[in-house]
């Protein structure tokens, strides 16, 4: 089997080059500290501002769902088989745990590599962190 490095071959490409120049290694070794952090800083302000807007959208939706499920059920509407519902959780938990012991080892190369980005770009790293925090929080 061959493996094709997908980075490698995205920067032979003419696109790659004209959009991001030849060196596009880490962020550290183009842009000040003061820029990474502002960089990180206004797009961690941004994912945590969407992230706090999807959140309450999924939250009420869900919730809204869940109420209207139960309006339904106690008027007559509908019959909610809860013991069928209780055990489809439980199986669904059964196939998480599962699926959580399999990912073990993918969740431990995630993690490396992962390290290995935030050490390489502590500036951006920690300007994201910094304003996803602030966009949380607005």
């Amino acid at each position: 089997a061959n493996v094709v490095d997908l980075t490698e071959y995205a920067k032979r490409q003419r696109w790659w080059n004209r959009l991001f120049g030849k060196n596009s290694g880490p962020v550290a070794e183009k842009y000040s500290v003061a820029t990474q952090i502002a960089i990180g800083g206004v797009s961690g302000w941004c994912a945590g501002y969407l992230f706090q807007k999807v959140g309450k959208v999924a939250a009420t939706a869900v919730g809204g769902g869940l109420l209207l499920l139960q309006i339904a059920n106690n008027s007559g509407y509908i019959q909610v088989d809860w013991k069928r519902v209780e055990k489809d959780v439980n199986k669904a938990k059964k196939q998480l745990k599962k699926g959580t012991d399999q990912a073990v080892p993918e969740l431990n190369t995630f993690m490396e590599k992962s390290t290995e980005f935030v050490k390489k770009n502590i500036g951006v790293t920690g300007g994201f962190v910094g304003g996803f925090l602030l966009g949380l929080a607005s």
